[in-house]
């Protein structure tokens, strides 16, 4: 209201009676404004402000008019891999500044990637970030996060930055195929999926599914980096220039020169012609002189 402007408002519900449970979500809230308050990009949702009033909080964030990249896929369908590449050098983008400060974000998923205005990607909802050098929070029987799109690292409980290209490359599969490899009916057996078994990549992944495959390696330590991963998404998203036409040149047709202009005796005098017969002259004689025959005496 001060400045006049629209903007997100998240409140954070804290009707727990469980005192303790209460002071570990605040902290969880307040952990998630400082964290995002610390980065200014525009692949990164910005935090204005922090309000407490009666024991809850509400934090202020900028409004994005988009829809989710979830919202789009349940709408639209999935994403031909260009798009899908074009969006992900957007998070990368997002995750590079992510990381520069020492936050993990954690969550990565289609739901928290905003498609807005001309094209602009932002990742947004740091509501489970980490500090990397901060006291781990935990909530006794909660399981933190989207289990789809969750490293297998994190499940074991020691998550790092690769972990957040983990869960980038199970958003670009459901990106191109409508959902992540690792969906199963149940949280178990999801959980299963991303601790045991290989990824089965969709086929519409096309030019992608190598760059996938890298990114959902088990171990951490085997998958790209940021800068190996834009690079890759550059060389899918960039749209194919048509070759030029190879130029070869065009060769004058000789134009005939023009007939000698006849002279009378030559006007008067039908010209020589080929015939079936042989050549023949004026009159159907044979060209040249005709020599007398041969009289007996």
């Amino acid at each position: 209201e001060m400045l006049d402007r629209p903007v997100a408002v998240k409140e954070m519900r804290m009707d727990d009676t469980d005192a303790e449970d209460t002071r570990i979500r605040r902290e969880r809230t307040l952990r998630e404004a400082r964290a995002t308050a610390r980065i200014d990009h525009p692949n990164v949702v910005r935090v204005y402000d922090v309000v407490e009033e009666s024991d809850r909080l509400w934090i202020v964030m900028e409004l994005v008019a988009s829809r989710s990249l979830e919202q789009l896929l349940v709408q639209d369908g999935p994403l031909p891999p260009g798009e899908a590449a074009r969006i992900g050098m957007g998070l990368v983008a997002a995750l590079r500044e992510v990381h520069a400060v020492g936050v993990l974000h954690r969550d990565i998923k289609p739901g928290n990637v905003l498609l807005g205005a001309g094209g602009r990607v932002v990742l947004t909802d740091f509501g489970i970030a980490a500090i990397q050098d901060a006291a781990q929070l935990t909530v006794a029987g909660m399981l933190i996060g989207s289990p789809d799109y969750m490293a297998p690292e994190r499940v074991g409980g020691h998550p790092g930055p690769p972990s957040d290209l983990w869960s980038l490359g199970a958003t670009l599969c459901a990106a191109v195929a409508g959902r992540s490899p690792f969906t199963r009916p149940t949280t178990l057996a999801t959980l299963h999926a991303v601790l045991y078994e290989e990824p089965e990549l969709p086929p519409e992944a096309g030019p992608l599914s190598e760059l996938l495959t890298s990114l959902l390696l088990k171990n951490p330590a085997e998958r790209p980096g940021l800068e190996e991963v834009y690079e890759d998404l550059e060389r899918v998203a960039a749209p194919r220039m048509p070759e030029p036409a190879r130029y070869v040149p065009t060769l004058p047709i000789p134009t005939p020169p023009a007939p000698a202009p006849q002279s009378p005796e030559n006007q008067a005098r039908p010209a020589i012609e080929d015939t079936a017969e042989g050549r023949t002259g004026p009159g159907g004689l044979p060209p040249g002189p005709v020599r007398p025959s041969a009289v007996s005496s």
